[in-house]
Protein backbone atom coordinates (compact mmCIF):
# COMPACT_ATOMS: atom_id res chain seq x y z
CA UNK A 1 0.00 0.00 0.00
CA UNK A 2 1.31 3.51 -0.80
CA UNK A 3 -0.36 6.65 0.19
CA UNK A 4 0.22 9.58 -2.53
CA UNK A 5 -0.74 13.01 -2.00
CA UNK A 6 -1.34 15.50 -4.86
CA UNK A 7 0.00 18.23 -2.77
CA UNK A 8 3.13 19.29 -3.50
CA UNK A 9 5.13 21.23 -0.84
CA UNK A 10 5.19 24.72 -1.83
CA UNK A 11 9.36 25.35 -1.01
CA UNK A 12 12.01 23.46 -2.91
CA UNK A 13 14.46 20.85 -0.15
CA UNK A 14 17.17 22.15 1.54
CA UNK A 15 20.48 20.69 0.50
CA UNK A 16 24.15 20.53 2.36
CA UNK A 17 25.90 22.26 -0.08
CA UNK A 18 27.18 25.76 -0.05
CA UNK A 19 25.57 28.16 -2.58
CA UNK A 20 27.84 29.64 -5.08
CA UNK A 21 27.26 33.27 -6.01
CA UNK A 22 26.73 33.72 -9.66
CA UNK A 23 29.41 36.27 -11.03
CA UNK A 24 27.57 38.55 -13.23
CA UNK A 25 24.10 39.95 -12.74
CA UNK A 26 23.07 40.07 -16.57
CA UNK A 27 20.96 37.36 -17.71
CA UNK A 28 22.12 34.59 -20.08
CA UNK A 29 21.24 34.94 -23.68
CA UNK A 30 17.78 32.91 -25.01
CA UNK A 31 17.05 32.95 -21.15
CA UNK A 32 12.74 33.12 -20.62
CA UNK A 33 10.96 34.80 -18.28
CA UNK A 34 8.60 33.41 -16.32
CA UNK A 35 5.44 35.20 -13.92
CA UNK A 36 2.61 34.03 -12.14
CA UNK A 37 -0.38 36.20 -11.74
CA UNK A 38 -1.54 37.51 -8.70
CA UNK A 39 -4.31 35.27 -8.33
CA UNK A 40 -2.31 32.15 -9.03
CA UNK A 41 0.38 33.04 -5.49
CA UNK A 42 -2.88 33.38 -4.07
CA UNK A 43 -4.10 29.72 -4.85
CA UNK A 44 -0.38 28.53 -4.69
CA UNK A 45 -0.27 29.83 -0.52
CA UNK A 46 -3.55 28.34 0.36
CA UNK A 47 -4.27 25.09 -0.95
CA UNK A 48 -4.15 22.48 2.22
CA UNK A 49 -4.99 18.84 1.91
CA UNK A 50 -8.47 17.24 2.62
CA UNK A 51 -8.52 16.21 6.22
CA UNK A 52 -11.47 13.93 7.34
CA UNK A 53 -11.97 15.22 10.98
CA UNK A 54 -14.24 12.06 11.88
CA UNK A 55 -11.92 9.65 10.64
CA UNK A 56 -8.94 11.07 12.98
CA UNK A 57 -10.89 10.94 15.88
CA UNK A 58 -12.42 7.92 14.98
CA UNK A 59 -8.23 6.34 15.17
CA UNK A 60 -7.41 8.67 18.03
CA UNK A 61 -10.17 6.60 20.08
CA UNK A 62 -9.21 3.35 18.88
CA UNK A 63 -5.87 4.16 19.88
CA UNK A 64 -6.98 5.18 23.59
CA UNK A 65 -9.16 2.18 23.98
CA UNK A 66 -6.84 -0.15 22.83
CA UNK A 67 -8.95 -1.44 20.00
CA UNK A 68 -6.02 -0.29 17.22
CA UNK A 69 -4.41 -3.16 15.30
CA UNK A 70 -0.90 -2.44 13.23
CA UNK A 71 -0.20 -4.59 10.29
CA UNK A 72 3.64 -4.73 10.44
CA UNK A 73 3.42 -6.97 7.08
CA UNK A 74 1.13 -4.32 5.46
CA UNK A 75 3.80 -1.40 6.49
CA UNK A 76 7.11 -3.16 5.72
CA UNK A 77 5.35 -4.07 1.81
CA UNK A 78 4.62 -0.65 1.67
CA UNK A 79 8.09 0.67 2.13
CA UNK A 80 9.83 -1.85 0.25
CA UNK A 81 6.85 -0.87 -2.93
CA UNK A 82 7.64 2.74 -1.99
CA UNK A 83 11.33 1.98 -2.39
CA UNK A 84 11.25 0.16 -5.09
CA UNK A 85 9.42 3.10 -6.96
CA UNK A 86 11.76 5.46 -5.73
CA UNK A 87 14.59 3.51 -7.74
CA UNK A 88 12.68 2.78 -10.65
CA UNK A 89 11.95 6.52 -11.06
CA UNK A 90 15.80 7.24 -10.23
CA UNK A 91 16.82 5.26 -12.89
CA UNK A 92 14.52 6.22 -15.31
CA UNK A 93 15.71 9.83 -15.22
Amino acid sequence: MKIDSPFMPSTAPATNRAATPRQSNTPAPNSEAVSLSALAGTLQGTEKPPVNSAKIQEIKEAISQGRFKINPEAIANGLIETARDLVNSQRKA
